[in-house]
C-alpha cells in the first residue's frame, strides 16, 4: 500500500513524464512562496510532498463499542486520525440515563457518560500513536478529563498525546446552541483547557476555532472567515486577560473550515484565511514567532450540501469540495458519506468518502505540487476580494466591542439568518441549480435510495444498564467527595481541570460534573 503519511520529497512528474517542481513561482505575487509569511500559499515550503494531509473520517454512533468497531475499521483501510462525533445528551451534559436524554441517545453520534464509556471507545486503539480529534464544545473540559484518566489507567504520558478539542464555545452561541452554562463561565472553561494543556500537554491543540457550523447554518465564505477569526481574536484575548502565554496558544491553536461547492471560491476562502490570521498574530498580537502566525486548519465537507434525492451525486459533491480543500492547503479532512442525507453512514458509504480521499492523494497528482493554482488570475483576485469582504465584517464586529459582544447583540446570528433565507429563496425560485432535486431531476421516480444505517433499537437500555454497572464499581463516597471539591473550586474561580479529572478518575459522570457547574453559575437562557 501506498504510504499514508511520508511521501517521498524527492523528484516527481506526471505520468508522461513531464518534471514538477515543488512549487512555482507567482507571476502575480513572486515574492511570496510557501511557507513564508504570509503564508498565503501554504504554511510548509514542500506541503504535501513532505507530509501528506490527515485523513481523518468523522465518526460516531451507537454505542461505544459499535463506533469504535467503525473507527478500527477506517484506520484498517487508510484512515490517520480518529474524529469523535458525540451524541446530543453528551454535548450538553446529561447521562444517557438522564431523562432529558430519552430518545436521544447514540443518534446523532456516540454516547459518552464517564470514562469508562471513553475507555471502551478507544479499546486497542494506542492513544500514544494515533491523534483523536474530540468535536465537543460545552462539555469539552469533560471529554479532555476523561482522556486523560483513560492515558493514565494504560499508563500513556499526558505529553505523547495529541489530538484536537473543538473547545468553541463562542459559535455555539452563534449558531449550534449546544450550550448549557452562559457565556462568561463557558468562556472560563475554554481557557481553563488553555492553561491546563500548555502544561501538561504541550503537543494537544486545545481549542478548533470552527466556521464549520456557520456555513452549514448558511453564511457565506466571507462571513465565515469574518466570525470565525472574530472569535479567534476573542480568545487570544482572554488568554491574555489570564496572562496565559498567547505565544505557545497560538502555536497549538487550530481552526475548522467547511468545503462548499464553489472550487474557486474556496481555495480562495483558505488562501484568504492565511493570509489574514498571520498578520492578525503579527500586527494586532505583536506575536513576531512565525510558527504563531502559521495557520493549521482542518476541513470537512459540506454536509449541508448533500441531497436525499440521487445520493450517487453526492459522490460527486464531495470530491470536488474535497478538491478545494487539498487545492487550498488543508492539513487534515473530512470526507463525508454519500448517504448522510438519508442517515449515518454506513461502513461501505464511510468507506467510499475514505476513497475518495485517498484517491485524491494518490492518483491525481495533487499532492505533487504546492498551490499549483497560485498565480492564476481569477484565484489571486478571488483571494483579495473574499479577504475584503471578511475584512470589512471584521471591523465591522471590532467597532461593536468583539465577538462577544457582537454575539450577545444577535448580529453572527442575523446576518447568518438572512443569508440562510436568501440561499433558500435562490434554490426555490430555481436560481441556485442543485442538480437532480430543481434541476436535471429524473421524472422517471425510479431513483431508489440505499438502505440506511440503522441504530440499534435496544441501545439505550443497554447503555444505561451498562452505566448503571459503572457506577456499581465506583466508590460512592470518593465520587461524592471529588464532586463536592470541584464545586468548590468553581465557587472560588480555580482552574476546573484538575478538579474534573479527579472526577473522572473517581467515577463521576458528566451529568453529575455538569450540574455541580450549574449549581455555581447556572443555566444559560436564550
Amino acid at each position: 500500500m501506498a504510504k499514508r503519511s511520508k511521501l517521498d520529497s524527492g523528484e516527481r512528474a506526471t505520468p508522461s513524464g513531464i518534471p514538477l517542481k515543488p512549487t512555482y513561482a507567482s507571476p502575480e505575487s513572486p515574492h511570496e512562496v510557501p511557507g513564508e509569511f504570509p503564508f498565503t500559499r501554504g504554511i510548509h515550503a514542500d506541503m504535501y510532498r513532505g507530509r501528506l494531509w490527515t485523513f481523518r473520517q468523522y465518526a460516531g454512533f451507537g454505542d461505544a463499542t459499535e463506533t469504535n468497531r467503525r473507527f478500527r475499521y477506517l484506520l484498517d483501510h487508510g484512515q490517520t486520525g480518529l474524529s469523535v462525533a458525540f451524541d446530543l445528551p453528551t454535548q450538553i451534559g446529561y447521562d444517557s440515563d438522564d431523562a432529558i436524554a430519552s430518545g436521544e441517545v447514540g443518534k446523532v453520534g456516540v454516547p459518552i457518560s464517564c470514562a469508562d464509556d471513553l475507555d471502551e471507545l478507544l479499546d486497542e486503539i494506542p492513544l500514544e500513536a494515533v491523534s483523536v480529534s474530540m468535536t465537543i464544545n460545552s462539555t469539552a473540559p469533560m471529554l479532555l478529563a476523561f482522556l486523560i484518566t483513560v492515558a493514565r489507567r494504560r499508563g500513556v504520558d499526558l505529553a505523547a498525546l495529541r489530538g484536537t478539542l473543538q473547545n468553541d464555545m463562542l459559535k455555539e452561541f452563534i449558531t449550534r446552541r449546544t450550550y448549557r452554562l452562559p457565556m462568561e463561565p463557558s468562556l472560563k472553561l475554554v481557557g481553563d483547557v488553555f492553561e491546563y494543556c500548555q502544561a501538561h500537554m504541550p503537543h494537544w491543540n486545545p481549542i478548533s476555532v470552527s466556521g464549520y457550523h456557520m456555513r452549514e447554518a448558511g453564511c457565506t465564505a466571507p462571513q465565515e472567515l469574518a466570525f470565525t477569526l472574530a472569535n479567534a481574536i476573542a480568545y487570544i484575548e482572554m488568554a491574555q486577560r489570564r496572562e496565559i502565554q498567547i505565544e505557545q496558544i497560538t502555536r497549538r491553536l487550530s481552526f475548522f473550515w467547511n468545503a462548499h461547492n464553489h472550487l474557486f471560491e474556496e481555495i480562495a476562502k483558505f488562501r484568504a484565511a492565511r493570509r489574514m490570521w498571520a498578520h492578525i498574530v503579527r500586527d494586532r498580537f505583536a506575536i513576531s514567532d512565525p510558527q504563531s502566525a502559521r495557520m493549521r486548519f482542518h476541513v470537512q465537507t459540506a454536509g449541508s450540501t448533500l441531497t436525499s434525492r440521487e445520493p450517487d451525486n453526492n459522490i460527486v459533491r464531495v470530491t470536488v469540495q474535497a478538491l478545494a480543500a487539498i487545492l487550498g492547503g488543508t492539513q487534515s479532512l473530512h470526507t463525508n458519506s454519500m448517504d448522510e442525507a438519508l442517515g449515518l453512514p454506513t461502513a461501505t458509504a464511510a468507506r467510499t468518502a475514505l476513497r475518495t480521499q485517498q484517491v485524491l492523494a494518490f492518483e491525481s497528482g495533487v499532492a505533487d505540487v504546492a498551490d499549483p493554482l497560485g498565480g492564476a488570475p481569477a484565484i489571486e483576485a478571488l483571494t483579495d476580494q473574499v479577504e475584503e469582504a471578511a475584512q470589512r465584517l471584521l471591523a465591522e464586529i471590532d467597532r461593536m466591542g468583539g465577538a462577544l459582544q457582537a454575539a450577545a447583540e444577535g448580529f453572527q446570528q442575523r446576518q447568518i439568518e438572512e443569508e440562510a433565507y436568501r440561499h433558500q429563496r435562490a434554490v426555490e425560485s430555481g436560481e441556485l441549480a442543485v442538480v437532480g432535486v430543481n434541476a436535471l431531476n429524473d421524472p422517471s421516480g425510479t431513483d431508489v435510495p440505499p438502505p440506511a444505517q440503522k441504530v440499534n433499537p435496544n441501545l439505550e437500555r443497554e447503555r444505561i444498564a451498562k452505566l448503571k454497572e459503572s457506577k456499581r464499581h465506583r466508590s460512592i463516597a470518593d465520587a461524592e467527595a471529588a464532586a463536592e471539591r470541584l464545586e468548590a473550586a468553581a465557587r472560588a474561580d480555580d482552574n476546573l481541570l484538575e478538579p474534573l479529572v479527579e472526577c473522572a478518575t473517581a467515577g463521576c459522570t458528566i451529568g453529575e460534573m455538569m450540574s455541580r457547574l450549574v449549581n455555581v453559575f447556572g443555566e444559560y437562557r436564550e
